[in-house]
């Protein structure tokens, strides 16, 4: 009986394994791109790491002017990818948007999904980690 408890885990163990590297199989074989994530407003002008925190709530420059701070409205994500000089609008239907919201405004961020007329409907997405906290040293 004992044996038996031991087999039937080890074979648990190998199923679980067998489906994790299928897993990783189907997202090797899907396209994917590479690039910087922010809003398309962003892009359009230029801003990379200068983008404006507001244009996630409503998806403009300077709309606390127009808009109320609790009003949102839907906001077009984009991938910027660098070696093309091409933006990418991001279908997020398929993810939950605070998925999205720790890649925005970071670069190398590798959105895996169908592409298809500059669109990519994204199924999973893959962010660096977050830069180490520094201290300066230096003077002032």
């Amino acid at each position: 009986m004992r044996y038996l408890k031991i087999f039937i885990l080890i074979f648990v163990l190998m199923l679980s394994l067998n489906a994790d590297e299928k897993n990783n199989e189907e997202s090797l074989n899907m396209p994917s791109k590479i690039g910087f994530l922010a809003t398309k407003w962003c892009i359009e002008n230029g801003y990379f790491k200068d983008c404006r925190l507001e244009s996630y709530l409503c998806g403009e420059g300077e709309c606390y002017k127009k808009h109320e701070p609790t009003d949102s409205k839907p906001v077009k994500l984009v991938l910027f990818v660098h070696e093309e000089g091409k933006a990418y609008e991001i279908d997020i239907s398929k993810l939950p948007r605070y998925e999205f919201d720790k890649a925005l405004n970071r670069n190398d961020v590798e959105i895996i999904g169908e592409i298809k007329d500059d669109v990519i409907k994204a199924d999973k997405i893959k962010a660096p980690s977050p830069p180490k906290k520094s201290f300066f040293k230096g003077c002032l």
